[in-house]
């Protein structure tokens, strides 16, 4: 019952949508573009819903066709609160990491020791805030999430993949 995690790049800023899969039961993680794609990849899958870290227009671009294709629910800091979750075979806590947005969060996946960051990490960066975010506000997310796991692998909303320690050791916000 190992999770498998495919990434969809899509839309025209290249935002990285996530399907996660254990045996046939998949949920997907920001479907920002493409819905098409999205689909195929999810061919024969059972989806069981959406997970979105905000809503940005790069993140929810295919939401409700993907909604309305599958007939799932979305989860999002709207519906969700800060513990945990099991959705079928998936166990996760939220994580309020706002700055970037106010309804920034984060989805962690603490077995697997994966975290889907949205557009609150980049590899060596952070997420704007200078489109309705807040830098204190991120500041408070950061040192927040420095209490998790070093080695836990962030899955960023665009880009790279990288891991609490490197952006700890070398990531400028961090200090």
């Amino acid at each position: 019952m190992k999770m498998k995690v495919k990434n969809l790049v899509v839309g025209p800023l290249e935002t990285n949508c996530y399907l996660i899969e254990i045996d046939n039961d998949i949920l997907i993680i920001d479907p920002g573009d493409e819905k098409e794609k999205i689909i195929n990849a999810c061919a024969d899958k059972n989806c069981l819903g959406i997970l979105l870290t905000h809503r940005h227009f790069d993140h929810v671009g295919a939401l409700n066709d993907i909604k309305d294709f599958y007939n799932i629910p979305v989860y999002d800091r709207g519906n969700l609160k800060e513990q945990d979750y099991q959705i079928g075979p998936f166990y996760f806590s939220v994580i309020f990491t706002p700055g970037h947005t106010d309804d920034s969060i984060s989805f962690y996946f603490k077995k697997e020791g994966l975290l889907f960051s949205g557009d609150f990490i980049f590899k060596g960066t952070i997420g704007r805030t200078d489109l309705g975010g807040n830098m204190v506000v991120m500041k408070d997310s950061i040192n927040k999430i420095k209490n998790y796991a070093h080695n836990v692998l962030i899955k960023p909303g665009h880009g790279l993949d990288t891991n609490l320690n490197d952006e700890i050791k070398n990531n400028p916000f961090f200090y």
